[in-house]
């Protein structure tokens, strides 16, 4: 039976060797760069959707757009790391941010839905991964 053995040259076994080290500082940075790309899209197509297409004038004050962020990255229960595209709460009228952005995702009797989110998600999927392999590779250059 053939054998065939493999080496990797030593400067990319020194990499992976301070990359273990390094992990809980690089991950999060990976993470929120490609966030950032979700985040930016989301906005956009929030922009878009807000007042347009309705019957009545628009009673937009801004707020939903101003409270939409990116979550720190956290490691939740099953060990992952995870970064949150979300609305912060509460709006300055008591109400619901998360609620008005659910109403516009999906409409409601008599308003029809204006989808936001879910076309930021699949439409930003690519340039989040590519954020997120450049910011890697950036953070591996670094080491």
């Amino acid at each position: 039976m053939a054998k065939a053995i493999v080496k990797m040259p030593e400067e990319s076994l020194l990499k992976i060797s301070r990359l273990e080290a390094s992990t809980d500082d690089i991950v999060p940075k990976v993470l929120e760069a490609g966030g950032n790309v979700v985040l930016q899209k989301v906005k956009s197509n929030l922009q878009a959707v807000v007042g347009k297409g309705t019957k009545r004038r628009s009673r937009s004050t801004g707020e939903l757009l101003r409270s939409i962020g990116l979550s720190q990255a956290r490691l939740d229960r099953n060990g992952d790391h995870n970064v949150k595209v979300g609305f912060a709460e509460p709006r300055s009228d008591g109400g619901s941010n998360a609620k008005l952005a659910n109403i516009l995702e999906y409409g409601k009797h008599g308003q029809p839905a204006r989808p936001f989110l879910k076309p930021a998600k699949s439409s930003s999927k690519t340039a989040c991964e590519q954020a997120m392999i450049d910011k890697l590779e950036e953070e591996l250059r670094q080491l």
